[in-house]
């Protein structure tokens, strides 16, 4: 599909935090925790898009390129452009990830306005349903917390299920045949499901009651701080990108208090647990091998309504970068004066991505898949930001 160059850091990993509607500016200096990793960070100051709806928004950040409408009454379909997380799980797949763990995981829920309408892009899309990522579905925080579908039920042993499995295989032989595409898909999405109930690793990997107490209330007896925690214990296992989405983007629309919700509510649980990440990926030698995104939507706009809230404003917001392949201690870009619109060097959604996808050690411009349409596509369109990059 085209020629590629390849480095070190071929097989570095990703983690991508999105709270929805990031602020313009993180608020670095307020928070004990976060602060004294400002010197691992790359804040990027002056991304922006045109859509203002939370799906579509959404969309734009993680996909890299428009949806075909501004809306947030929209779900995935097979025809969508896959996101960045999803193209590194297929990137995997390519080079022979063979774990029984999937290359992609988000937890603890899919990106979403409401559960009615979820941000397409995410999925496999017109990948096919075998690069779908594993969405948790359950709370990590829970204290029954436990995966569902993974590892056996209790009645059911080894052999049992090998028998079950000898048994479909016949079913399966004598069925009408289906298409070629869907019988693949169909075929390595039954494998997987057979691995992931049976691999012990795989349950190792989503145990959070191995971590000591310390560890979890370090990052915070949160959804949120246990989904990074988890996050870390999947990239140990093997994992090649996870996704943290800290709630639907209703949690982070702060039309009215803008500021009491943000310094009473979101901020002080999300600033812990990405600190606490941080930490704990530098402290076991991760970091320098592990990116980490911090991402939304889109901003907020500069002025406050009259309700103490601010609405959305993808014309100028703020997204950090860390870890691996990233050279942090900086900003990048700049907004005007009211902190509306990017001053100096204006970043786009595809800049962010081709970023990305330099740092993990695959050209943005000399890999391709095929679209919707059948038209070869770089993994992104836009330009690495150099200044960002190690």
């Amino acid at each position: 599909m085209g020629h590629e160059t390849r480095s070190a850091r071929q097989h570095s990993r990703a983690i991508s935090i999105h709270r929805h509607q990031c602020g313009r500016h993180p608020h670095l200096g307020t928070h004990a925790h976060l602060a004294p990793h400002a010197d691992k960070l790359a804040i990027v100051r002056s991304v922006h898009h045109r859509h203002t709806q939370h799906n579509s928004g959404m969309h734009w950040s993680i996909v890299g390129r428009p949806y075909r409408i501004d809306s947030t009454l929209v779900n995935p379909t097979r025809t969508d452009i896959p996101s960045f997380g999803t193209l590194v799980g297929w990137l995997a797949q390519r080079d022979g990830y063979s774990s029984a763990l999937p290359p992609y995981v988000i937890t603890p829920l899919p990106h979403c306005d409401s559960f009615a309408y979820i941000t397409p892009g995410q999925y496999g899309g017109c990948l096919g349903a075998r690069y779908d990522p594993l969405v948790l579905g359950t709370d990590p925080n829970a204290l029954d917390f436990r995966v569902p579908n993974i590892g056996l039920a209790t009645e059911v042993t080894r052999e049992r299920l090998d028998v079950r499995r000898s048994l479909l295989s016949r079913v399966d032989g004598a069925a009408r045949p289906m298409c070629a595409d869907a019988s693949r898909d169909f075929d390595v999405n039954q494998a997987r499901a057979f691995n992931v109930v049976t691999a012990a690793e795989v349950q190792r990997a989503f145990d959070l009651s191995q971590e000591p107490s310390r560890v979890r209330e370090r990052y915070g007896r949160h959804t949120w701080g246990q989904s990074h925690l988890l996050a870390r214990r999947l990239l140990e296992a093997g994992v090649r990108f996870v996704t943290t989405v800290n709630g639907p983007s209703i949690t982070w629309d702060t039309h009215k208090d803008n500021a009491g919700r943000l310094r009473n509510n979101l901020g002080p649980p999300m600033e812990r647990a990405f600190a606490a990440l941080l930490e704990d990926l530098e402290d076991r030698g991760l970091l320098e091998s592990t990116l980490v995104v911090w991402m939304g939507d889109f901003g907020r706009t500069p002025l406050i309504n009259t309700d103490g809230g601010r609405d959305h404003w993808p014309q100028c917001y703020t997204m950090v970068l860390a870890g691996g392949g990233i050279r942090g201690g900086q900003y990048y870009g700049m907004s005007d004066r009211n902190g509306a619109y990017p001053r100096e060097n204006p970043v786009t959604p595809a800049d962010i991505h081709a970023t990305i996808f330099t740092a993990l050690g695959y050209d943005p411009h000399a890999i391709f898949y095929q679209s919707p349409e059948g038209r070869p596509f770089p993994l992104s369109e836009g330009e690495a930001i150099r200044p960002l990059l190690t």
